[in-house]
């Protein structure tokens, strides 16, 4: 009889590893199906670096352009170019009523936005009457900011919802006065003329909590009206919104999504 033990035993296929102590890797491997880099290979570009923000202040990675770092609100202007009118507080800013809408003065498209939030700690009003804002990406589509602790509403104006599009698959809402954070990952949609190529698509954390995964909106928010595309830039202003209620923000940051070569 035979050597079953051996006769079971795979073929081996000797690889040669880089001899590179910045690009370890190998150079016979096979290529990656629809690339052009082998596995592992030592040649393909690493990702770059980018230095985390402190974790006990919650502060920005290195590549973040900071919108608002509590001090002032000069990145800021309100929708007709003045300066912006909400107040700063104890490193915070807060609606200030009647002001309006205000807006970042540099244009960003696709994007890692990072946004902490409170509503006031004193309940006033219900549904959509309790600490009501939004934050606009490009300036034209919604991410609801509402108090919804106990508090209910429609479901595609919670808090959270690409507003009157998508409810958030949770309600993951703090106790009102407590500090709330949005994570939101926009992808700014593609146009080929008149026809919508790639629609914008939102991936939403609120407090660690995955609310929208690459949602893809049907086209601009609005309140009461139906979702509709129509060609415009794919850059735009970060907006928040003067919804008549003091909603406080801060720690305001945004990193443009760079793409990496898959080829």
């Amino acid at each position: 009889m035979g050597n079953l033990l051996s006769s079971r035993e795979p073929s081996v296929r000797i690889l040669t590893m880089a001899n590179n102590s910045e690009n370890p890797g190998y150079t016979d491997t096979p290529l990656i199906p629809g690339q052009s880099w082998r596995v592992h290979d030592a040649e393909r570009p690493h990702p770059r670096v980018v230095t985390p923000g402190d974790a006990a202040s919650a502060g920005p990675p290195s590549d973040a352009s900071v919108l608002f770092d509590g001090t002032d609100l000069s990145a800021w202007e309100n929708l007709t170019g003045g300066d912006a009118r909400w107040k700063v507080v104890d490193g915070y800013m807060e609606v200030v009523p009647g002001t309006g809408n205000i807006r970042t003065r540099a244009h960003v498209g696709s994007c890692q936005l990072h946004v902490e939030w409170t509503p006031p700690a004193v309940i006033e009003g219900d549904s959509q009457g309790r600490g009501n804002s939004g934050i606009f990406l490009l300036g034209l589509y919604e991410i609801q900011v509402l108090d919804c602790y106990k508090n209910p509403t429609y479901a595609d104006g919670s808090t959270g919802a690409v507003y009157g599009q998508f409810p958030p698959l949770v309600n993951a809402c703090r106790k009102p006065g407590e500090w709330q954070n949005y994570d939101i990952i926009f992808e700014a949609p593609e146009f080929d003329g008149d026809r919508v190529k790639r629609p914008a698509q939102a991936t939403v954390m609120m407090n660690g909590i995955l609310l929208h995964h690459c949602a893809k909106t049907l086209g601009p928010t609005g309140h009461k009206d139906a979702p509709a595309y129509s060609p415009h830039p794919v850059t735009g202003p970060v907006m928040l919104q003067d919804h008549h209620n003091p909603v406080r923000f801060r720690n305001i940051w945004v990193r443009p999504l760079t793409a990496y070569d898959q080829g």
